[in-house]
């Protein structure tokens, strides 16, 4: 399937563009589902002015013959990306993308995804584990390979891509 192909989709579609294949991804569980729309609206109101947080957008991480998009579960990108409006990110708009691990998407979290956006060129990618306690391992893009610079769990304080503070385990209390 080409680029063109996927824009002509409906736009509220549960896929995923890898290769060139379409890739059902299955929808998120309530838990997973308050831990993202909390998580986003947290980074949201906590990001510089010049950056953004999205869930659940289209990001485009490789455009050939056979493309893939990604849905990362959040992604922050510049303001100024956000604001063309487009129907899908490049990669090289994304600054931060985040994955929440659920059952069945763990070996694609931890190692199909990060492998895609760090040769994609994304600078920071977060794993989030929703486990008692609730855990964020943060990676920087370093020489095209991502290295882990946070394993956290509990009340948060990160400098990357922003100064940022949370509680960890608040995402999954009501």
């Amino acid at each position: 399937m080409s680029l063109d192909e996927w824009d002509a989709m409906p736009e509220d579609k549960n896929l995923e563009l890898v290769d060139g294949v379409l890739h059902v991804v299955p929808a998120a569980v309530p838990l997973h589902q308050r831990a993202q729309n909390r998580l986003t609206y947290w980074l949201d109101e906590q990001l510089p002015e010049d950056l953004t947080a999205f869930d659940d957008v289209d990001v485009v991480i490789d455009d050939s013959d056979r493309p893939t998009v990604r849905k990362p579960d959040i992604v922050v990108v510049t303001t100024e990306a956000a604001e063309r409006k487009p129907k899908r990110f490049l990669a090289a708009d994304v600054v931060l993308a985040v994955e929440i691990v659920s059952p069945g998407s763990e070996r694609t979290d931890r190692l199909t995804k990060p492998m895609q956006y760090a040769k994609a060129g994304i600078p920071h990618y977060w794993l989030v584990q929703l486990d008692d306690p609730v855990s964020l391992t943060a990676y920087d893009l370093v020489a095209g390979v991502y290295h882990v610079v946070e394993d956290v769990v509990g009340r948060v304080k990160l400098s990357r891509p922003a100064s940022l503070a949370f509680d960890l385990d608040a995402l999954s209390r009501r």
